[in-house]
């Protein structure tokens, strides 16, 4: 059973830092592509980075660099580092990767920045 499992999070000041780590378990770790997304309260959930099975990442424009995205293949895990935090950027985080078609999700994290 493919599971992930994310922490960090949590409060912190505007242009402060955090970062996430996402733990995989359960299906083969090296090349798997990996998605950070977010959900704004209100808003729909929307893409943050993706790192591809090829290792290129994408940033959507409203946090290029900002946060970075990066994997430890050791420890199955990848990592979303967060910094510049504003208030714009409170939401649930969520971590999701693709095995064989299927689509599955982290818990999710919330993430409050105070101005």
């Amino acid at each position: 059973q493919v599971q992930l499992v994310e922490s960090g999070g949590g409060l912190v000041q505007t242009g402060g830092s955090l970062r996430f780590s996402c733990a995989i378990s359960g299906t083969g770790f090296n090349n798997r592509p990996m998605g950070w997304y977010r959900q704004i309260p209100g808003k729909q959930r929307e893409l943050v980075a993706i790192i591809s099975s090829e290792g290129s990442i994408n940033y959507e424009y409203f946090v290029k660099g900002r946060f970075i995205v990066s994997r430890d293949n050791a420890k199955n895990r990848f990592y979303l580092q967060m910094n510049r935090l504003n208030p714009e950027d409170t939401a649930i985080y969520y971590c999701r990767t693709w095995v064989s078609g299927d689509s599955y999700w982290g818990q999710g994290t919330q993430v409050t920045v105070s101005a």
